[in-house]
């Protein structure tokens, strides 16, 4: 009979009943990285799967997981940060100027902030999620859903992969299509909050246009106020 080095519990076969940690774990080489790189491009439970399922029907994917199902789709934080992670890499290599974040205050810690997130627009998006997700919970207070649910929401990752994909397209081919890349990613995100609460209503979409907007808008409001105060304690 051997024990859990886990939990400590009695083991009878290969996994503990418990914790499910195998009795004996394998060897770190060749394979297992292949296995693991595998694991999360599987088209059943991966990211392909995942970016797959929110670009065809995102309200309903994302409501499934909150409600039902959490095995089938990359966890949100996980593929949220990944997604970024791409749009940041493929930004550094092929270079091309996504120009949604810009300002000009001569020698202030404004620009010095806004010529950050020009240039780490992947990660500073998730920033920007965070007051989609909070407005979006003000316009549909009266739905089922709190405000850390509404929080995990995917779509900023599939945003961040439509802006990289025709960052990537407008340096190959030469033609400007890069802000029509941002306005899809935009409608994305305002189709699929709809959708999440009521895809039958006009009005989720109306709120859905407004949440984004006020989430934009209030994240750039916090980075002037920000870059005001860093300037009156530092001159």
């Amino acid at each position: 009979m051997d024990f859990c080095k886990n939990c400590n519990n009695e083991i009878a076969q290969n996994y503990c009943p418990s914790c499910g940690t195998p009795v004996e774990l394998t060897r770190i080489n060749g394979q297992y990285i292949i296995k693991e790189i595998g694991n999360v491009l599987n088209f059943n439970k991966g990211i392909l799967y995942t970016v797959r399922e929110l670009i065809l029907r995102p309200g309903v994917s994302i409501r499934k997981f909150i409600q039902e199902d959490r095995n089938r789709l990359v966890k949100p934080i996980v593929f949220l940060i990944l997604c970024s992670l791409i749009y940041t890499i493929t930004q550094q290599i092929f270079h091309f100027e996504d120009g949604y974040v810009k300002a000009d205050f001569e020698d202030s810690a404004i620009t010095k902030i806004f010529e950050w997130v020009q240039n780490n627009y992947g990660y500073a998006n998730i920033f920007m999620g965070i007051f989609i997700g909070l407005w979006t919970k003000i316009l549909f207070r009266k739905s089922e859903f709190n405000i850390y649910e509404i929080l995990i929401f995917f779509t900023m990752g599939i945003g961040m992969l439509i802006y990289a994909f025709f960052g990537i397209t407008e340096i190959l081919t030469k033609l400007k299509i890069l802000h029509i890349g941002g306005l899809i990613g935009v409608t994305y995100s305002i189709w699929a909050i709809g959708g999440f609460f009521d895809k039958n209503k006009v009005l989720s979409y109306i709120k859905g246009f407004f949440a984004y907007l006020l989430g934009w808008f209030t994240s750039i409001i916090l980075i002037v106020v920000t870059g005001f105060l860093i300037d009156l304690m530092t001159k």
